[in-house]
């Protein structure tokens, strides 16, 4: 038996994150990719240039034509970009009972704005809560809890963790990648407690797609029936040498992709 995964979130025309990195991801870890798109956007290494939004039934009928024909075993939800639309999927994924994974996505890699501000309260009063783990990076943790300054230092990542854990959130990863040092750290937390995953910090401007692609890899460790404190050990594990090896394909000419198949070819 096949282990399969639903991505909800925005397509990509330039391949490196959205839907097109999580079906990447999901095959690269041995899972079977399933989709529901809710936005186009014109989009390569360098900039965003349009965003088109699917209609929210159309959304809806997706999720719905998936889940009624496929033995779908995790979910990760990314680029949600009005509060109806995170309505539609709330209400679309009633009755499914597998992990569920909330990439946050607020800005993309250069900087537009993916999430506008009348649709954070939304998100966090209707999907944080029925999420499994909430992944938000530093910025986005801040604008979750609306605060103004990203987290510095472990003892404020974890506080900020915590506060969202108090939002109603089953569990959160505090994704490191936009703090600074040698190290990079992701924690995940939990009522239970904390514990972090650290790697080097590598220098390339090739990380395009990062936060999308980890989320989706927890999606298919959970997918395959890992604890998430596994599925995220593997993920960041994983995601490390995907960015190791982001190089060697050279993408676009600004923040190329990450190497989703780098145990594959490359």
């Amino acid at each position: 038996m096949a282990f399969a995964a639903l991505t909800i979130a925005g397509s990509d025309s330039g391949g490196g994150a959205g839907i097109q990195a999580d079906l990447k991801t999901f095959s690269a870890l041995g899972v079977f990719g399933t989709s529901a798109i809710t936005a186009i956007t014109a989009q390569n290494t360098q900039d965003v240039t349009a965003v088109a939004p699917i209609a929210n039934d159309v959304v809806a009928a997706q999720i719905k034509a998936v889940l009624d024909d496929i033995d779908i075993h995790a979910v990760k939800i990314g680029m949600l970009g009005a509060p109806d639309l995170i309505e539609t999927v709330a209400g679309a994924l009633e009755g499914f009972d597998g992990p569920v994974v909330l990439d946050p996505v607020m800005l993309s890699k250069s900087g537009v704005a993916l999430l506008p501000d009348d649709a954070i309260e939304a998100l966090v009063s209707v999907l944080v809560p029925r999420a499994t783990v909430v992944t938000p990076n530093l910025p986005e943790a801040a604008r979750i809890l609306g605060e103004a300054d990203e987290a510095v230092g472990d003892e404020a990542v974890l506080a900020q963790g915590q506060r969202i854990l108090d939002l109603g959130a089953k569990a959160v990863v505090m994704k490191g990648g936009h703090a600074s040092g040698a190290t990079c750290r992701d924690w995940l937390v939990t009522c239970e407690g904390a514990v972090h995953f650290d790697a080097a910090r590598i220098e390339t401007r090739n990380t395009h797609g990062t936060g999308c692609t980890l989320s989706s890899a927890i999606a298919a460790e959970l997918a395959k029936g890992a604890t998430l404190q596994g599925a995220l050990e593997r993920a960041h594990a994983w995601l490390h040498e995907a960015i190791k090896a982001a190089d060697q394909i050279d993408i676009g000419h600004g923040h190329g992709p990450v190497h989703h198949f780098h145990e594959a070819w490359g």
